[in-house]
């Protein structure tokens, strides 16, 4: 059987990642393509349980290091348990967030060490990348004012000072331009339906 496709979707808080993931899921659907959704840190009940310890605002705080070490637990996890088997199957999985998430936040925002980074991918998932991964970039401003202006509270990542977001986006821009051929950068101040047009086109290019 065909492997199917990996697709990821990345940017800063508020970028609009889960609405057009929803809007590439049922375009796919409709052209007859099973498709998996997904996100991380998540994506398995032990993944989702991570996801919680991760983003949980806590009164102790927690290590850079020890945030990274979760993040790749719950990839592994991920990785093994939904992501592996549904490409083998044939399916197409579009992400919520991968690997260029931890370079990003955890390499660009905390400033772990890039190599330690590279060296849990070879841990975690040595023979998976993303057939194409779509970088929602906007203005960190306008990417917080969106995401603090939601009903659901938020979690401790949106606590971060406007200097931790600008290095996180700082960092995508830098994957995006060291890997122009996977990595599509689209204008995520457009109107949603203009970024699903947009996103559709790279996935056409791609199939």
């Amino acid at each position: 059987m065909k492997r199917g496709r990996f697709i990821t979707l990345e940017g800063i808080e508020g970028a609009g990642k889960s609405t057009l993931l929803q809007g590439l899921a049922e375009s796919l659907r409709a052209r007859g393509i099973t498709v998996c959704t997904t996100r991380e840190p998540g994506g398995t009940p032990l993944a989702e349980e991570i996801r919680h310890l991760v983003l949980e605002r806590r009164a102790d705080g927690m290590p850079p290091a020890t945030e990274l070490l979760l993040m790749f637990a719950a990839r592994a996890a991920h990785v093994g348990q939904r992501i592996g088997p549904a490409l083998a199957r044939g399916e197409w999985v579009l992400c919520d967030r991968f690997t260029d998430a931890s370079r990003a936040y955890q390499g660009g925002g905390r400033g772990i060490d890039p190599q330690w980074i590279e060296a849990l991918v070879k841990v975690a998932h040595p023979d998976l990348a993303p057939d194409l991964t779509l970088l929602l970039d906007l203005p960190v401003e306008a990417g917080l004012s969106r995401a603090r202006g939601r009903r659901d509270g938020g979690d401790r990542f949106e606590d971060e000072a406007l200097a931790f977001f600008s290095r996180v986006r700082e960092r995508y821009l830098r994957i995006a331009a060291a890997e122009p051929a996977r990595v599509q950068v689209l204008d995520a101040t457009q109107s949603p339906a203009e970024l699903l047009e947009q996103a559709l086109r790279r996935v056409d290019a791609l199939s």
